[in-house]
């Protein structure tokens, strides 16, 4: 289960909601594989429009669940991570009459067309139009993704912007751990990454910027691994930095409060216009110093100069400078970090929070009987 589901789910159950899950189940195969990844890859040799076929296909199958659910379990409320040619929920709000509250994280027929991977442009466009409109609320995780939203004629007091959050209590006490003292840090200026490490993260900017800087108490330590890690070591290399770079590889999310704890500073290098990325608000809540893009979506949530440098991402210098500035300035590495933790209470960036927002507008629908 993706960390934002589990995390909401849990802040539902700890608010005393019964949850019933719905959705495909992992299945085995006579060799012990994962049925759906070894479907995956049988997929990954047909043709894009088949696919697509059996992505709408599925419709059929994800309505019988609901409904055999529904008889069993009774719900109040359907709530629904939207997704690409998914139409179940709609049907089932249909049969049921009752509210139905899709969360939003991407506007995946745009995201997938420029990704090249959407056949079907017309199809999925009219099911996604028809869901984001059938919908008695619609929950996009940030307000440039609402926008997306409104342009398929969805009314604004339908519309309510729930970024994603945070378990706060997780990272009450990162700082005070042993952690940073075990990694051989302690003496050390951190800046730190977790992701997957892709080229156009520029994270080769941090390196050129340390090589300039010759500051041997810099560390980059970078949670994860990706097409770009190898290229990566290998500039630290050549710079002669190579001891001042450390990879973790991927680790399970239990493990990244306290990492994040090692952090002085946190890096967003790019995002796209809509996202509200999981890591940011964990960045904050743990207090680090924080580089972000200077993207519509990041300034609903960060301020330049108060709680994080902003940079254009389409400007390496950009990065560079705000490296060298946190890395120069421990005055401005203490405000930004304490500020960044203060807004997470300040503006309730939380799973636990999140929940009280979809609690209110269930509870809203409910009164009025929004369902028809």
């Amino acid at each position: 289960m993706q960390v934002h589901i589990k995390e909401l789910v849990g802040a539902l159950k700890r608010r005393d909601h019964r949850i019933d899950m719905v959705g495909p189940k992992a299945q085995k195969t006579d060799g012990g594989r994962s049925l759906t990844g070894f479907l995956g890859d049988a997929r990954a040799h047909m043709p894009a429009a088949f696919n697509e076929m059996l992505e709408a296909g599925y419709n059929l199958k994800a309505y019988r669940q609901l409904l055999h659910s529904a008889r069993a379990h009774q719900p109040d409320i359907l709530y629904e991570r939207y997704n690409a040619f998914l139409l179940a929920g709609l049907w089932a709000k249909r049969s049921l009459g009752i509210p139905y509250l899709i969360e939003v994280n991407a506007p995946l027929c745009h995201e997938r067309s420029l990704l090249g991977n959407l056949a079907l442009k017309g199809p999925a466009r009219r099911m996604e139009r028809a869901v984001w409109q059938g919908a008695d609320a619609v929950l996009p995780v940030s307000d440039a993704l609402a926008d997306y939203v409104r342009r398929e004629q969805v009314p604004d007091d339908r519309i309510t912007v729930i970024p994603n959050g945070v378990r706060t209590e997780l990272f009450q006490s990162v700082r005070r751990g042993s952690l940073r003292r075990e990694m051989g840090f302690a003496d050390k200026i951190v800046f730190g990454f977790v992701g997957y490490v892709r080229e156009w993260h520029g994270l080769d900017q941090v390196l050129h910027a340390f090589a300039r800087l010759a500051d041997p108490a810099l560390h980059f330590l970078i949670i994860g691994e990706g097409p770009a890690s190898a290229g990566l070591k290998a500039i630290a290399s050549e710079l002669g930095i190579g001891h001042q770079l450390t990879f973790t590889g991927a680790r399970p999310h239990e493990d990244i409060p306290a990492l994040l704890g090692v952090m002085d500073i946190a890096l967003q290098p790019d995002v796209n216009d809509y996202a509200s990325p999981l890591k940011l608000f964990e960045y904050l809540a743990a207090g680090c110093a924080i580089i972000a893009p200077d993207r519509p979506n990041i300034r609903e949530i960060l301020d330049d100069g108060k709680t994080a440098l902003l940079i254009d991402p389409d400007h390496p210098d950009d990065l560079s400078r705000a490296i060298t500035a946190l890395a120069t300035d421990f005055d401005l590495r203490k405000k930004l970090g304490a500020a960044a933790c203060d807004l997470i209470g300040r503006r309730d960036y939380t799973w636990d929070g999140n929940a009280r927002k979809v609690e209110a507008i269930a509870e809203k629908l409910l009164a009025r009987g929004a369902a028809i």
